[in-house]
């Protein structure tokens, strides 16, 4: 059972793409997806709010989580949020199987 967080940060002129790409260019990103646990790391971008960045963040469970909540990387993370201003907004996901009726509209 893996948990999966949707954040959405939301700034002003731009600074949640700038934020996305500095976590990127500074290697902070490349750190995270090398941690244990870490399943999924990724950005994107909404088509009609060019505002917000959406960081899809996947771990294997709550430990990884925690375990990564307590890395030095989390004050790195925390001072670019604060740099850009950004503010978020999280949901939180813990995968299920897929149901077979589901299977028929799915395309592999």
């Amino acid at each position: 059972m893996s948990i999966t967080l949707n954040i959405y940060y939301t700034g002003k002129e731009g600074n949640a793409r700038k934020f996305a790409e500095e976590m990127i260019s500074s290697g902070i990103v490349d750190e995270i997806r090398k941690e244990e646990g870490n399943i999924r790391y990724e950005y994107f971008f909404p088509m009609q709010d060019t505002e917000t960045v959406l960081l899809v963040d996947s771990w294997e469970n709550q430990k990884a989580i925690d375990i990564h909540h307590h890395t030095p990387m989390m004050k790195k993370i925390i001072a670019l949020r604060e740099k850009y201003d950004l503010h978020m907004k999280v949901e939180r996901y813990i995968s299920d199987k897929l149901p077979n009726g589901d299977k028929e509209y799915i395309k592999d």
